[in-house]
């Protein structure tokens, strides 16, 4: 991890375990609830992705976007997410976490902080995301709101430890 950061818990980030509801037909969980979730932070739209094992998203962040990150399983990530903006109290923190099979849970990452996950289990993972902004805007016209720190072969937000 990059010197520049100290580990810490990050203003604006919301963690939530998710539970189970389990029945004779298998389980259940919900995501999102309109009444759990400030409404800055409602989902525009919702989309799946999987992840092989070793693969890593991001870092990146976005200037507009919060992501709402649901982490099921049946792989385990290593979620990290660093406080790059500058007006925040908990600025240059650091939080690292592991979500999806033996801790499902969906996680807010607001606008400015930096995230990435890695699949550190055996198996393709899947997470799903319910940002707060529809991608590249209303008809996909606009410009994509996210600066790739994943390009930067010199960039100091880093998943090694």
């Amino acid at each position: 991890m990059s010197d520049t950061f100290r580990t810490g818990e990050i203003h604006g980030v919301i963690i939530k375990s998710l539970s189970r509801f389990n029945d004779s037909r298998g389980w259940l969980t919900e995501l999102f609830r309109i009444d759990e979730w400030p409404a800055e932070f409602h989902p525009a739209m919702a989309y799946l992705s999987s992840t092989i094992p070793g693969v890593t998203r991001g870092p990146h962040e976005h200037v507009d976007q919060a992501d709402l990150f649901c982490f099921l399983g049946p792989a385990t990530f290593k979620l990290r997410m660093w406080d790059n903006r500058a007006d925040s109290e908990t600025f240059g923190n650091v939080h690292t976490i592991l979500v999806g099979q033996e801790n499902p849970a969906v996680v807010l990452v607001p606008k400015g902080v930096v995230h990435a996950y890695q699949n550190v289990g055996e198996v393709d993972g899947i997470v799903v995301n319910c940002p707060n902004r529809l991608y590249m805007g209303d008809g996909k016209k606009e410009p994509i709101d996210e600066i790739r720190h994943e390009d930067d072969s010199e960039t100091r937000f880093v998943m090694s430890d």
